[in-house]
This record gives structure tokens, C-alpha cells and sequence, in this order.
């Protein structure tokens, strides 16, 4: 900190004594000036009579200049001194050497001076400070920076800004600070910054690699500092919370007023940003001085929106598993927060196309307005032209809203054709993050009714490239809830499959667009066709109805985790009971199981088919386990087909604990058919 001492330099105009002497000393209670205060001063100096030059030593207990955030102990600076007598000029003095303070840290410091005029250099490596003081205009200050490290202006920074920590970079500039005795401090001019990195002690804001140039006006009055701000930003990268931004190489033009009052809190009555087609904004601001936002009033548009989600919205998008996201077209939007929770906000979009990488979705051509508010009811409405879920098509549809009190509702149903059927939206309220008009905050939340009318789950089947299934998908959920990421489905959806019905209840997803999301529900199942079924997985061939239930489904990341799973056949008027020797040998396959018959050796392979009064199989999965159970338990065996008539054959599990892994190797090797008999 002893870099700040260019601040009071002024002051050995009036220590210098003009006679010379072998020795002499000043000793000086209290120096002020407007710029700074020095206590405990010393002033020593030891010319021998007839010496061409002597040694000038200056100390002081304390330096505060407190307006600059500067306060100094123990300042040491020792140089020789040297007269110049300029041809036709008045006398100089020149003095260089070394200044420390209580740190023990050293710079140089070059000064030279008269009775009227002073210049000095304050020198570190590459970095130097450059200042000048002339007699005709004693209150002003002329500094010139050349590469200096931003750590330089830590103290001025934190007058201004105490959490912040200046780590890196270098600044070039001219400055002039002008301290009358009857004004505040004034400091003004350009400053050009490079590789700024800073960040604050709870991390919450942060630069790296950011470059800036800049017209500063900062004033330092005793009711707190004020400063006006314009310039461009360019390169690197800023964190504000949430919000990450990665700044272009092309230039964006930044300007800012910023206040604080004698209370301590702070007005920002102007802020731009200007990035091209990017992005414009403007607004103003109120914060706490704890730096809390209290008010916010901003206006944004951007012509081209394909650089804000990478520009400026990846802090957002990546936790909510949206770093993919595209936007092409246009958008605008206005927003008022007060009391820290929004009050209004205004959404208007123009021909926006926006996608996800992964293709997960797409809206094409979204046009009109969303509007909310937290007061008095407003209304919106907005359209798109179509789009697609997971590569499945749906039509243009269009929404009309009202939103009143903090929350957002859909006015009329809406209706789109999708897989060769239709989802409607009933009803819909979203409440946004913070106060709900009741007291109550939170985060965003959502609640629809949702309808699903004769979707083709073939067309479902072949867009997620599952097997080739056939059959309708039908339901009424009356309440479809969103909070704290997490989406509930009350009610049920029924499946039309296999000639049968299987019925989804207690259905939920959590972070459904995050990292691996998670899914839980219960399935009942009813007289699917097996004949059907196994001809689609390619296992083998079973006749008959299917029934069950698979209770507590959990799939995390698409991936089960845990379930209990019941399986079962039961007899049908008219629906023959027959299973193939193909499917004998899968079935015994994937769940460690061996076949019995009446015949002897291996006569089962002149048979193709056989009957069977009963099929059962169960699996209770955790850990990674699969506890499985069929039709009737002895031990550690359990039956899977109950063989019936002649050739009677029996399928009868032996280990009733399988590694779910494997389990589902054995699944995959049984439709491909690469399995082979097991006969006991």
C-alpha cells in the first residue's frame, strides 16, 4: 500500500528546507492537506558541507487518505537528493529510491520538484504511476498510469465497493484528481483495463479475462461516493449470481450512474448495455447497501436472438438441463421488480424459433405477447406455428392468458393434434418465484389439467425407437403440478396396448429437463395379448392374457432403480393357453431356471409348443438385486410355468436372488435368440 504515498507527495514542498546543513531534522505533530493527513512526520536530511549531493529520509507514523481509501503505517522512503540548476529556471530538487511501509513491501519512487511545481514516478516491473502537480492550479493532480496492476486501486475500489477483490490485470490511463479545499475529491478521466479479474468474498460476483475501456467520473463527498461510467467491454467472462456472461471480442457499450446516499444505500438512475443485435438494455436501480436489489426497472430488445443463450443465458439454462437451447428470431421484453419480487413484466415475441440440441423439442414461428403482474389484471396472448417433442410433430396453437395478482392463467382451453390424436389443456396457473400476493414465496410453479385423446402409441414407439408397438393412448389427468422442479400427476393415464390395458397412476417426474431426472409411478396391468406382446420383443411365442402390476417404478436417469413387479396369467373363454419352445428356453434363461418334463432325455425338442395352466413371475428390485418368485415358492425354487396336459413341462427357478445387470443382459441375448435349452 505504500504505492499510495504519490497522494501526499505535495507535501515536502514545505518540509525541503531551503538552507543547507551538515544535518538537519523537522519534526512535524500533524500535516493536513486535502488529499490526506500525515501524523508522526520526521523529515531528515544529511548533506555534508561542499558534497554534491546529500540524503533525504522522510517518515511517517501514519498516512489516511481516507477519501481514497488509503491508510498507511509506518511509511519509510529514503533517496538521495540532488540540486539541478536548469539554465535560465529556478532550482530543483530530485530525489530517487526505495519506499516501504509496515509491509515491508518496496517501490520506487523519482520526484522531483520547486517551489511551485512537482512531478514524481512510482515504479514496480513493468508497471508505473506518473504524477504531476503544477503551482498554477494547486488543487489539481494529473496522473498517468502505464501497465499498472489493477491491485494498485484495491483501496479507492473498496471505499467504493468493500467486498471487492481486485485479483488481476493491468490498467493504462489519465487521470486528474482535483481536492479543493471546499469540494469533494473529484477523480476523472480514461482508463483502458486488461485481463481484469475480480471477484467478491461470497464468490456471488466474479470477472476473469475481461478487458475495458473506460471515461470515469467519480466523486467522493463525505455522503458517499458517486460515479459515472461509460465505455466498452469486451473478451472474458462476468458472473453475477445465476447469470454467467461470456463477453464477445466486438466491443459492448456500457454506461452507469451510480450513488450512495448518506444512509447507505445506493441509486443507479441510469444503466445500458448495448451489444449490437444482441442485446439492448436499459433500466435504473435501487440497492440496499448491503447490495440487496430493492427496485429494478429494465427494457430489453434483441434483433437477433441466437447469441443470448451462450451469451447470456447459459448460468440459467445449464441447471435446468436446457444448455442446448437455440433461439432464432426476435424478442422484447420490459420488467419492474420492487421489494426484491417482480411486479410486472412484459414478453413480447417476434417470429422466435426456439430449439434444443439434443432435439428433445422445438416451437417454430412464436409470435404476440406474455404479460404478467402482480397487481391489476392485464391479458396476452400468444401463438406458435407448430413444432415437435422428441422428432413427434404437433400444429400451430394458440394461447390466451390473464395474469393478476402474481399469478398467470389460461383464459380458454387449448387444443393441438399430436401422434394422430389430440392433448388438450384444460386449464392452466403458473405463480413465478417469490411473494404469491398471500405472503407466501417459493420458486415457479405450475398447475394444468391436462386431457390425452387417441395418441398412436406405434407413432410414440417408433420416434423413441422403441419396439414396434401397437395400441392408443387415452386419459384425463385433472391436476398436473409443478414445484421445486418436480412435476405430479394426479389421476391416471390408460394405455390401450396388446388388445389389453395398462393403467399409469401416482405418476411424477423430478428434474424432468436437469441431470437424471427421475420417474416414479405404478402401472396395473390387464389382459394384454401375449401372443402379441412376445412377437414384438421377439420372445419366442406365448398364448394367453397377461395381468399384474409393477407397484413403486422408479427409473432414474431412464434407468430402473426399483420396483415390485407381479406378473400373471389367467385363463380367457375362447384364448388358448400354449407357450413355445423358443419361449420355454428364454424363460428359463433370464431368470436361472431349468425345465422338467414327463418325457425322457431330450425328446422335449420334438415338440414345438406346449400347454400350460399357469405363468407367473415376480421381481422385488433393490440394490441392484432382483428378488423373483413365480406362481408358488419351495425354498430357494420357484415356479414360472405351470405345464398342463401331454407333454406336460414345467419351467422352475433356482436362484431367486439375480443381478439386476445381468438379468437385463439376458433379456436382451433372449430377443436376439442367442440362448440355449437347459433340460433337466
Amino acid at each position: 500500500m505504500v504505492r499510495r504515498l504519490l497522494s501526499i507527495l505535495p507535501l515536502l514542498l514545505a518540509c525541503v528546507p531551503a538552507a543547507q546543513a551538515r544535518t538537519a531534522e523537522a519534526r512535524i505533530a500533524r500535516v493536513a492537506t486535502p488529499v490526506a493527513t500525515l501524523e508522526r512526520v520526521r523529515l531528515t536530511l544529511d548533506w555534508p558541507e561542499d558534497a554534491p549531493q546529500g540524503r533525504l529520509r522522510l517518515r511517517a507514523g501514519l498516512v489516511d487518505a481516507g477519501a481514497l481509501g488509503w491508510r498507511l503505517r509506518d511509511v519509510d522512503w529514503r533517496c538521495p537528493l540532488t540540486r539541478i540548476r536548469p539554465e535560465g529556471a529556478s532550482v530543483r530538487w530530485r530525489c530517487d529510491g526505495p519506499v516501504r511501509d509496515a509491509t515491508g513491501a518496496a517501490l520506487r519512487l523519482s520526484l522531483e520538484l520547486d517551489g511551485q511545481d512537482l512531478d514524481a514516478r512510482l515504479a514496480d516491473g513493468d508497471g508505473a504511476l506518473q504524477l504531476a502537480r503544477r503551482g498554477a492550479a494547486p488543487d489539481r493532480t494529473a496522473i498517468d498510469l502505464r501497465s499498472v496492476p489493477v491491485a494498485w486501486a484495491q483501496a479507492l475500489v473498496r471505499e467504493a465497493w468493500a467486498a471487492a477483490q481486485l485479483r488481476d490485470g493491468r490498467l493504462d490511463g489519465a487521470l486528474w484528481i482535483d481536492a479543493p479545499a471546499d469540494a469533494p475529491v473529484r477523480i476523472a478521466g480514461t482508463l483502458a483495463v486488461r485481463d481484469l479479474a475480480l471477484d467478491t468474498e461470497d464468490g456471488a460476483i466474479a470477472t476473469e479475462g475481461v478487458g475495458a475501456d473506460l471515461r470515469v467520473d467519480l466523486r467522493l463527498p463525505d455522503a458517499g461516493p458517486a460515479l459515472r461510467l461509460d465505455g466498452a467491454l469486451r473478451g472474458g467472462g462476468l458472473l453475477f449470481g445465476p447469470a454467467y456472461l461470456a463477453l464477445p471480442d466486438t466491443p459492448i457499450a456500457l454506461g452507469l450512474d451510480l450513488a450512495r446516499n448518506a444512509a447507505g444505500d445506493w441509486a443507479l438512475p441510469r444503466l445500458a448495455w448495448h451489444d449490437g443485435a444482441a442485446l439492448r438494455l436499459d433500466g435504473t436501480a435501487a440497492l440496499s447497501p448491503e447490495g440487496g436489489l430493492r427496485t429494478l426497472s429494465l427494457v430489453a430488445a434483441s434483433r437477433d436472438a441466437a447469441p443470448l443463450p451462450s451469451r447470456y443465458l447459459s448460468g440459467w439454462l445449464g441447471p435446468a438441463g436446457l444448455s442446448g437451447l437455440t433461439l432464432h428470431g426476435g424478442v422484447e421484453a420490459s420488467l419492474a421488480l420492487s421489494g426484491g419480487a417482480l411486479r410486472e413484466a412484459d414478453l413480447r415475441l417476434r417470429g422466435l424459433d426456439v430449439g434444443d440440441a439434443e432435439a428433445r423439442f422445438r416451437f417454430d414461428r412464436l409470435d404476440g405477447a406474455i404479460r404478467y403482474s402482480a397487481q391489476a389484471p392485464v391479458r396476452s396472448a400468444f401463438a406458435w406455428r407448430g413444432g415437435a417433442l422428441y422428432g413427434m410433430p404437433f400444429d400451430a396453437a394458440a394461447w390466451s392468458l390473464e395474469s393478476a395478482r402474481g399469478r398467470m392463467r389460461l383464459r380458454e382451453p387449448v387444443a393441438l393434434s399430436f401422434l394422430g390424436g389430440e392433448i388438450g389443456f384444460e386449464a392452466l396457473a403458473l405463480q413465478l418465484p417469490g411473494d404469491d400476493g398471500d405472503g407466501q414465496g417459493g420458486g415457479l410453479r405450475m398447475r394444468t389439467a391436462l386431457r390425452l385423446d387417441e395418441l398412436d402409441i406405434g407413432r410414440l414407439a417408433a420416434a423413441l425407437d422403441w419396439p414396434a408397438f401397437e395400441g392408443r393412448l387415452s386419459g384425463h389427468i385433472p391436476t398436473v403440478r409443478y414445484a421445486d422442479n418436480r412435476i405430479d400427476f394426479d389421476g391416471g393415464l390408460s394405455m390401450q396396448l396388446f388388445g389389453g390395458r395398462v393403467d399409469v397412476s401416482s405418476l411424477a417426474i423430478e428434474r424432468p429437463f436437469g441431470v437424471a431426472p427421475t420417474v416414479s409411478s405404478d402401472l396395473a396391468i390387464e389382459a394384454l395379448d401375449l401372443h402379441a406382446l412376445t412377437g414384438v420383443f421377439g420372445f419366442g411365442s406365448i398364448e394367453g392374457r397377461l395381468h399384474g402390476r409393477i407397484d413403486g417404478l422408479r427409473l432414474i436417469d431412464w434407468t430402473a432403480t426399483a420396483f415390485d413387479a407381479e406378473l400373471h396369467t389367467l385363463r380367457t373363454p375362447g384364448v388358448r393357453q400354449r407357450i413355445s419352445q423358443r419361449a420355454v428356453q428364454d424363460i428359463s434363461s433370464v431368470g436361472d431356471a431349468s425345465f422338467v418334463t414327463s418325457l425322457q432325455g431330450r425328446a422335449i425338442a420334438l415338440f414345438d409348443d406346449f400347454g400350460y395352466r399357469g405363468i407367473g413371475i415376480s421381481c422385488r428390485l433393490r440394490n441392484q438385486v432382483c428378488r423373483m418368485g413365480g406362481l408358488r415358492s419351495a425354498g430357494n425354487t420357484f415356479t414360472i410355468v405351470d405345464g398342463a396336459g401331454l407333454p406336460r413341462l414345467d419351467v422352475v427357478g433356482f436362484n431367486r436372488d439375480v443381478d439386476w445387470p445381468t438379468l437385463v443382459e439376458r433379456l436382451a441375448a433372449a430377443a436376439g435368440g442367442d440362448v440355449a435349452p437347459v433340460i433337466d
